[in-house]
């Protein structure tokens, strides 16, 4: 039919149509309306929890790291009581008997120790030349000593020449907000425990990440996952704080020993001054013994 032939439509048949039209264009409105309220309500939801979360995990986390530390504790395994852990060639570390540790046993001494003596750094007959080393993780005059000494350091316990003993320390906690040396020293402790063989690896790669002073250093989360990067569980070793009693102990062992700062080495039992090099005073070592 042609639009010259189109019945017309009256106007109330018009008007009808128009206020179907209208009618079906606010319903679809109100379904949209109701619709983006229930958006805006869930999505407020959500938000509500993720803020909860955060809290939660905020609260969780600042509990975890202000409660106290016990003075007393497990010494790690392959770790002796003097904070240390020594690490033979290749990737062989020095076994121990299990011990426990208890900071209230310590007894500071009215004066400084003078010469200084580490407890359990001297020579021992037939054995390789005993290298000992009182470190910070955070510490950048440690990093530099590494990044000098490690190569020669390791070459030397590779040939069977010498042993490296890592005693790490919380000396530097007040040189980040979240006592990043002990905790780090901690995370190293869980690895001698569980991982023994990756010991020296987390070591070097502690170092390598080293955190710079005065920040909040690695999270707990960081030291976790560089320890899983190569083959090291110490996750719930690090949440329970495990070995923060046995590095409050160590780092106050240090103190009461007459240790100022770190790096400080011992060759034998001797102290090494910082200023003649390295290695040429631990070859002296081996040749004497030799």
């Amino acid at each position: 039919m042609s639009p010259a032939n189109e019945v017309r439509k009256s106007k109330a048949e018009r008007t009808a149509e128009a206020r179907e039209k209208a009618r079906l264009i606010r319903e679809a409105q109100l379904k949209k309306d109701k619709r983006n309220k229930l958006l805006i309500g869930w999505g407020i939801v959500a938000a509500v929890v993720a803020i909860l979360a955060v809290v939660a995990l905020v609260v969780t986390t600042s509990i975890r790291q202000n409660t106290p530390i016990a003075d007393q504790g497990p010494v790690p395994a392959n770790a002796n009581v003097n904070g240390g852990v020594t690490l033979l060639a290749n990737t062989d570390v020095k076994q121990t008997d299990p011990a426990t540790v208890d900071v209230t046993t310590l007894t500071k001494p009215e004066t400084p120790p003078s010469p200084v003596v580490a407890p359990g750094a001297e020579a021992e007959e037939g054995q390789p030349v005993k290298v000992i080393a009182y470190i910070d993780f955070i510490c950048p005059v440690c990093l530099r000593f590494e990044e000098t000494y490690n190569e020669a350091l390791t070459s030397l316990r590779n040939e069977g020449k010498i042993t490296m003993e890592y005693r790490p320390l919380g000396f530097l906690d007040r040189q980040s907000s979240t006592n990043y040396s002990s905790r780090s020293a901690n995370a190293a402790a869980c690895v001698a425990d569980t991982a023994p063989d990756k010991y020296g690896e987390y070591v070097n790669v502690l170092f390598e990440n080293q955190p710079a002073e005065g920040g909040a250093g690695l999270s707990d989360d960081k030291l976790k996952s560089l320890a899983s990067d190569i083959g090291a569980d110490i996750n719930s070793c690090v949440d329970d704080k495990t070995f923060r009693p046995y590095v409050k102990y160590s780092t106050e062992l240090a103190a009461n020993s007459g240790i100022t700062g770190t790096p400080t080495v011992f060759i034998d039992g001797k102290q090494w001054d910082g200023a003649t090099d390295l290695n040429a005073e631990i070859q002296a070592a081996i040749d004497a013994k030799a």
